[in-house]
């Protein structure tokens, strides 16, 4: 399954890095984060790391390619 990952403003490169699973690029004043998911728990642990930074999670959803 893919699901892209949108978050509000752009990330440092720190902060991505914190995510490897996934890639990302910023667009339109969003940072857009993507990738692979296998499971349902290795879905859960990136969006947990999302809340320890005080990200804001704009959108999660799940992609078709």
């Amino acid at each position: 399954m893919q699901y892209e990952i949108r978050v509000e403003g752009q990330m440092s490169r720190t902060t991505t890095d914190a995510f490897p699973e996934l890639d990302s690029c910023f667009v339109s004043g969003q940072m857009l984060l993507f990738g692979q998911v296998t499971d349902e728990a290795h879905f859960y642990g990136p969006l947990a790391r999302f809340q320890s930074p005080g990200l804001h999670v704009l959108e999660m959803r799940r992609t078709t390619s």
